[in-house]
């Protein structure tokens, strides 16, 4: 994206990250504060989520007794201040839904979330940059009015749904891939093989859902491109028809996607925690859920605080891309 003869710019991207690190601070203060007051103010009762069955018959002294031990007895501010203090010092403290310090759930599952979730994306971005400058070439052609249906159709489709539908079609009806899951029910070991046969339901799901976005972005942005002098320049000077596709409408483009990166890591990770739940997928959906209806404090709290991260690392990559792409746009955002 940058001119072979141009320096990177490392310290207005240096100076760009640093702001933005200091404005990420306050924020995740004010959404860790915030799911504190909104797990506060659930209906669900974490003591009861905790106790389970054995909560029915117990004595309202040993419930008190546990609400103690989970500190669900302290005020509100005085319960998210511990947790923060405690988060900075490196213990994020213990799941009472998991059983296990917040810190190994994450651990155990994030590497699968983070998979799955780019495998997708590079899905979505590959598909729809290829599909969208095929369809901008030929405006109104059979492709770009089939494809852009489609693009229309995927986008009210919710992503479970797509899950449902492709696991039905390619699982139960062809039987070519299976239907959830990291590795086969038989198996005793986690081989390289039957992660990537298991993979690719899920992350195909995720990346079309998401696909719709990159090609209507691309298609629009390499449309507007070829109608530009640069581009009719080339081809007056009598390059051929491969060379100004890629080599200029495709530059100029690819420009408005690149913001797409960042305002679409939400509806990733979002469409990721569905994905996962229907294919049964060992990321971080399935304790997401449950410190939810559980009202885990440390859990949700740190979870959350992982959303948000990503979400601001995606719209800062996002802005760093668009500044290296168009020198003209700078890094003073």
């Amino acid at each position: 994206m940058t001119h072979p003869g141009r320096k990177l710019p490392w310290g207005p991207m240096a100076r760009m990250a640093g702001r933005r690190t200091l404005f990420a601070a306050p924020v995740l203060l004010v959404v860790t504060f915030g799911v504190f007051a909104v797990a506060a103010a659930s209906p669900f009762d974490p003591v009861k989520a905790y106790a389970g069955t054995a909560g029915l018959t117990a004595s309202q002294e040993n419930l008190d007794q546990l609400r103690v031990n989970l500190g669900v007895d302290q005020p509100l501010v005085e319960r998210w201040w511990n947790w923060l203090t405690s988060a900075v010092a490196g213990d994020l403290g213990d799941s009472s839904v998991m059983r296990q310090p917040v810190t190994d759930v994450i651990t155990e599952r994030l590497g699968w979330s983070v998979l799955l979730a780019v495998t997708a994306f590079l899905v979505a971005i590959l598909l729809g940059t290829s599909l969208g400058v095929l369809a901008a070439r030929r405006q109104g052609g059979w492709l770009d009015r089939a494809v852009s249906s489609a693009a229309y159709t995927l986008e009210a489709a919710p992503a479970f749904w797509l899950g449902l539908l492709a696991m039905w079609f390619f699982a139960l009806r062809l039987g070519v891939l299976p239907a959830g899951g990291l590795t086969d029910t038989d198996s005793e070991v986690v081989t390289f093989g039957q992660v990537a046969t298991h993979l690719v339901l899920p992350a195909a799901v995720l990346g079309v859902s998401q696909l719709p976005w990159f090609f209507l972005y691309v298609r629009q942005g390499v449309a507007d491109a070829l109608e530009e002098d640069p581009v009719r320049g080339a081809r007056a000077r009598g390059l051929d028809e491969r060379t100004v596709l890629l080599g200029h409408a495709l530059r100029s483009g690819m420009l408005p996607m690149l913001t797409l990166v960042g305002s679409r890591v939400p509806e990733l990770i979002t469409g990721a925690l569905l994905v996962e739940t229907v294919f049964s997928w060992p990321g971080i959906a399935a304790a997401t859920v449950q410190a939810a209806t559980s009202v885990d404090f440390p859990l949700l709290a740190a979870l959350t605080v992982l959303a948000t991260a990503a979400v601001l690392a995606g719209n800062l990559l996002s802005d760093l891309l668009y500044g290296l792409a168009d020198p003209r746009v700078g890094f003073d955002g």
